[in-house]
């Protein structure tokens, strides 16, 4: 059975993949979509979306509007996680995914996003899902009118911090530096104004346990103290999607790829490329500068 080939082949339903499809969709090129499990990436967690240009509103509501918009131009999205890369410009790049199918590309834009650090401490495996989460919006309202703590000092911990302080009785912010540097100001401003918002500064933990006969859990810091919560919420920062590709693949010391070291034919776009702030303007950037790329690049070939 002859393989489908495609212009382009994006690998991300994030911002930086829709974009990249938009445009490349836009400038008549066949494109598909190998979005992952689920739209949006990690905008898709995002409860309110404050710092996008032109828009108000939620995270996943803008994922779908995002993807509308690149599907009116021919884009094509099939909700699949590519699970190993290889070909080249000459035969073309093969691209096999979790569903059974194998999608052949001319070009190939890497937007697979990062994922959230995971809590490698005693405790932290076992109880994902059981009170320990690495997403405030979705596993938030489990939590109503309970006390939880939120692990990290950027501002995805503090923006989780602020949301579910609309819905659990109280927030802890554990964080293992004096202050939030790292944070923007206003989120800053907002947590210290927030009255069921306590930080715990200069604070690790070493170990999380669940507390036997009850739905809550135990968290143990380095200095040995104990402190019982209903749940955990961890923003301790982010890991690069890369597993998919060989090793030969050069990535940066966070495991981001550097487009510079890329093979012919391939670009990369939003937080899997190196040495970019990862905000939803610059994935969206980035997507587009990744696609206009592509694009030269196969008329060049033509």
């Amino acid at each position: 059975m002859d393989i489908e080939m495609y212009d382009v082949i994006i690998l991300g339903s994030g911002p930086a993949g829709l974009t990249a499809a938009l445009y490349a969709g836009r400038a008549n090129k066949k494109t598909i979509v190998l979005g992952g499990p689920t739209l949006g990436g990690q905008m898709s967690t995002i409860a309110k979306l404050e710092n996008y240009p032109g828009w108000n509103g939620d995270g996943l509501s803008l994922a779908e509007f995002m993807k509308k918009q690149a599907e009116s131009f021919g884009a094509k999205i099939v909700f699949a996680s590519a699970t190993s890369v290889d070909g080249d410009v000459e035969s073309g790049f093969n691209v096999a995914c979790d569903n059974g199918k194998k999608y052949v590309g001319k070009t190939v834009i890497f937007a697979t996003g990062a994922s959230p650090r995971k809590l490698e401490i005693e405790g932290a495996r076992e109880l994902m899902g059981r009170g320990v989460s690495y997403c405030a919006t979705c596993d938030g309202f489990f939590y109503y009118g309970k006390d939880v703590m939120v692990m990290g000092g950027g501002n995805a911990a503090l923006n989780d911090a602020l949301y579910l302080a609309d819905v659990a009785k109280s927030v802890k912010i554990v964080y293992r530096k004096g202050s939030f540097f790292r944070a923007e100001e206003v989120l800053r401003n907002r947590v210290a104004e927030r009255k069921n918002i306590e930080c715990l500064f200069n604070t690790d933990l070493k170990k999380v346990a669940a507390v036997p006969g009850s739905d809550k859990i135990v968290v143990t810091t380095l200095d040995g103290t104990e402190i019982e919560t209903d749940g955990l919420f961890v923003a301790i920062g982010h890991e690069a999607n890369t597993d998919y590709l060989d090793e030969g693949v050069v990535r940066d010391e966070m495991g981001r790829l550097i487009p510079s070291k890329l093979p012919e034919g391939t670009f990369v776009a939003g937080d899997v490329h190196s040495n970019i702030k990862m905000q939803i303007a610059t994935a969206v950037g980035t997507g587009c500068a990744a696609a206009m790329d592509a694009i030269a690049y196969l008329n060049t070939r033509e």
